[in-house]
């Protein structure tokens, strides 16, 4: 038997120890920490590496995830994917090009494309592959994109090659200037345009200005694409931000994840007829992915269901309001416009001190520090869900309040 050969061993190898100690020493390194259900609350484990994590004593609320309704542990979500998993199967099994589409597949997209307003959808294993996979084959000749685009959109948009002219965060006059200045180049005539922006920010809780990008790219006959993976099933009838504006007719390509307020795993291309076909035909991270498993289908169909017709979006809504109103007249700067709250904190260390307060009251809002924001603008990101009852809203804001003043920052 060959011996094994260790990392330090190998001239030309790799350092991650040392990497690590660099994080470390820069306090951001992270780490695992274990839940036994995704709900809105939970028992936490500490941090295990490769040990069996041995779970807390302390059940704590959880308002940090981005199962926004609540619909993870919803007894008709689960009966969707157990009977999904009983009839269909537990897995695909192959790609959806050889033997991996279902009728659980064709019954989600069929949703998601009455949802979305558009001729089709196609979904994918996950949100990352959807973003990728669409504009790798589009294959732009340039992509401007919001400087604050989620890592998906931005590897997307390396793979495609495109050139990528960056814009301003929400700032629509920012995207204009830069349209006007690639038109002035030379052979920009024949050149094939996307504008990409997320609909909601994840980590700045923003909406993107869309009637204004929309109008920006029909100056220029660019199209648009927007990822709707913190919007969807939470604004009009389900849809997302271009559902509440009416932009559907405005929007190309309109892309989402099933793994958030559609409590379950994969991601979604909503357009026109030929383009879901070429999508079919030539996005890589479809054609050589096996399909989304089928329990994982029919969860996000029934989640986006109970979406558009129960009270799950009016409760989620009630309490982002309350708790907003809440920890800004403690004196808590709120960013964002959004079901996501980030509380501006700006020193890392003072947003972990902040955050490793609040868990020792048991509730769980986790510091949001570089490199995923800039220098000097941590944070607490703060998400209720619709099924955090009043009580819950209450325990978290006197959680923030006693926290706050513990670390000096009230």
């Amino acid at each position: 038997m060959t011996p094994y050969i260790r990392m330090d061993d190998c001239d030309r190898g790799f350092d991650p120890e040392g990497r690590l100690a660099d994080l470390e020493a820069t306090d951001l390194k992270r780490a695992l920490a274990p839940v036994d259900r995704v709900a809105e609350r939970g028992y936490f484990a500490a941090p295990s590496g490769s040990d069996l994590p041995v779970l807390e004593a302390d059940e704590a609320l959880v308002f940090a995830s981005n199962n926004y309704l609540g619909l993870t542990d919803d007894q008709r979500v689960q009966d969707a994917a157990r009977q999904a998993a009983a009839t269909v199967g537990t897995g695909a099994g192959a790609s959806r090009l050889v033997t991996g589409d279902t009728m659980v597949h064709r019954d989600l997209e069929r949703l998601l494309a009455e949802t979305k307003g558009t001729d089709r959808a196609l979904a994918f294993s996950s949100g990352y592959a959807a973003n990728v996979g669409t504009i790798a084959a589009l294959s732009p000749d340039v992509v401007f994109s919001d400087e604050l685009n989620h890592a998906s959109i931005v590897d997307g948009c390396r793979l495609s090659g495109a050139d990528i002219v960056v814009y301003d965060h929400c700032d629509a006059a920012s995207l204009q200037s830069k349209l006007e200045a690639r038109a002035d180049r030379p052979g920009a005539d024949a050149e094939s345009w996307l504008i990409v922006t997320d609909s909601v920010f994840s980590m700045d809780g923003t909406v993107a200005p869309l009637e204004a990008i929309c109008t920006a790219a029909e100056a220029f006959g660019a199209w648009v694409m927007v990822d709707e993976a913190h919007a969807t099933g939470l604004y009009a009838d389900g849809g997302g931000v271009i559902q509440a504006k009416g932009l559907e007719n405005r929007i190309q390509i309109q892309l989402g994840t099933l793994s958030k307020a559609l409590a379950s795993q994969g991601g979604y291309v909503a357009g026109d007829d030929a383009l879901i076909e070429w999508l079919v035909n030539d996005a890589r991270s479809f054609v050589f992915s096996t399909g989304l498993a089928p329990p994982a289908a029919a969860a996000a169909s029934e989640a986006l269901h109970l979406a558009r017709h129960s009270g799950a979006r009016e409760r989620l809504w009630e309490n982002v309001a309350h708790l907003c109103e809440g920890l800004e007249s403690m004196g808590f700067e709120v960013l964002g416009d959004s079901q996501i709250l980030p509380i501006l904190v700006g020193d890392r260390r003072d947003a972990l001190e902040l955050a490793e307060a609040i868990r020792a009251r048991d509730v769980v809002a986790p510091a949001i520090r570089p490199p995923t924001v800039p220098d000097g603008t941590s944070r607490i990101r703060v998400v209720p869900m619709a099924t955090h009852d009043e009580d819950d809203i209450v325990t978290c804001l006197e959680a923030f309040q006693a926290a706050g003043r513990e670390v000096g920052l009230l």
